[in-house]
């Protein structure tokens, strides 16, 4: 076990060399195993991360599935303790667990291997009135402060998960050697412009918690974890402007969604060609329109990706970092309509083709090129095609 000075001089030597610090938040030894070879600073077992190997989501952490001490104890104990040796393992500790006293509890993870711990699962996470009712019994975020004081007291690496400032200084004073600002749970999903402004909020709010821990204790380190960010393009953005972030910690981010992409990937490849790769426009939206392409191009390339979607010009205004109204007019010289008129001719002849494919019902279609109103899907088709998807639907089945 390496001890909390040696952690603590390692992490900052990673950062006056000018390196960020990363973590890994794990539930299986093949993930620690490797991400130590990448070059990870510490490894986090959390429950969570166990749930993510069975397929379920991050979220089942907070369910009554199991005991979240013993899960967490009895697999890193036996997969990851036994075979990460040169990198700090940190111990997702549930810390209002009733059937554990935690003075106690925290000397055994000491003396299991662990370098440190984590407050997770944690209260902050929740809200409305399942919080509150947990509050009432004692079971609040306090209980996780008093958990960090303790390991500090008994010399462990602290690592706290906090999602306000109050919480952060609240974890300050309890000796916590890192503050970690919690986005929560990792999102997924398809790439979208809104998923851009959600990380300006994050780096906002983060930016607000670290101005509280640079007035307690400025050499305090400080990283982020979960919500919006999950990909290397996103820490990028995270540190644009945010000079006090010193790295970031990843559980999906890390296993879950490179998984999911690889074998998907992988999957699609023996059905079909592939299209622009999601991170790569991802690349493209956050590092500068302009540095890859025009902007129409870029509107064109989105509205391919997304038509099945909201499509919202403003928001892709605003991430080519020009006006609505300029993007508007440059768009219309150079394709010869509107956006809007590009946008529904582009979703008809989608809808056009599925249609072809003979197997799919009406209602089913609408949706699959964004319209959820049948009616004004249908509506649209005949204004632009001349003929209703009904017509359409008819002469395949005569011809069949």
């Amino acid at each position: 076990m390496t001890n909390r000075s040696t952690i603590l001089r390692n992490l900052k030597a990673q950062l006056e060399k000018g390196h960020p610090i990363i973590g890994v938040a794990t539930g299986t030894g093949i993930t620690a195993k490797v991400a130590a070879q990448g070059g990870a600073d510490f490894i986090m077992v959390l429950n969570s991360g166990k749930f993510r190997q069975m397929g379920r989501s991050s979220l089942a952490g907070f369910l009554p599935f199991c005991n979240s001490n013993d899960m967490v104890m009895e697999f890193a104990s036996r997969e990851i303790i036994p075979l990460v040796k040169q990198v700090p393992i940190i111990f997702g500790l549930n810390a209002t667990d009733p059937t554990k006293d935690m003075t106690t509890y925290i000397q055994q993870i000491r003396s299991r291997g662990f370098a440190g711990i984590n407050n997770y699962p944690t209260v902050g996470l929740l809200s409305g009135q399942f919080r509150e009712a947990l509050e009432e019994e004692g079971s609040s975020y306090l209980l996780e402060v008093e958990a960090i004081r303790t390991a500090h007291e008994q010399g462990l690496f602290t690592l706290a998960f906090v999602f306000d400032e109050r919480q952060a200084e609240q974890m300050i004073g309890a000796g916590a050697d890192v503050i970690c600002v919690h986005l929560g749970l990792t999102e997924g999903g398809l790439l979208g412009a809104r998923k851009v402004l959600s990380l300006e909020a994050a780096k906002v709010r983060a930016k607000r918690i670290f101005e509280v821990c640079n007035r307690l204790k400025p050499e305090l380190i400080k990283l982020v974890y979960g919500g919006p960010v999950k990909t290397p393009v996103d820490v990028q953005y995270m540190y644009s402007g945010n000079t006090d972030l010193m790295g970031y910690i990843g559980g999906s981010a890390f296993e879950r969604i490179p998984s999911e992409k690889s074998i998907t990937d992988i999957t699609k490849a023996f059905k079909s060609k592939g299209k622009l790769d999601e991170d790569e426009l991802m690349v493209k939206m956050l590092d500068g329109v302009t540095k890859h392409y025009d902007y129409v191009d870029f509107v064109k390339e989105y509205v391919a990706q997304n038509y099945m979607n909201e499509v919202s010009f403003t928001d892709l205004a605003g991430v080519a970092h020009v006006s609505r109204s300029y993007l508007s007019t440059l768009f219309k010289k150079q394709v010869g309509c509107s956006f809007q008129t590009y946008l529904i001719q582009y979703r008809v002849d989608r809808a056009a083709e599925l249609l072809e494919i003979g197997n799919l019902r009406l209602a089913e279609v609408a949706p699959l090129v964004g319209y959820p109103d049948y009616a004004q899907f249908s509506k649209m088709f005949k204004k632009y095609k001349g003929f209703s998807p009904k017509q359409v639907k008819s002469n395949i089945n005569t011809k069949t």
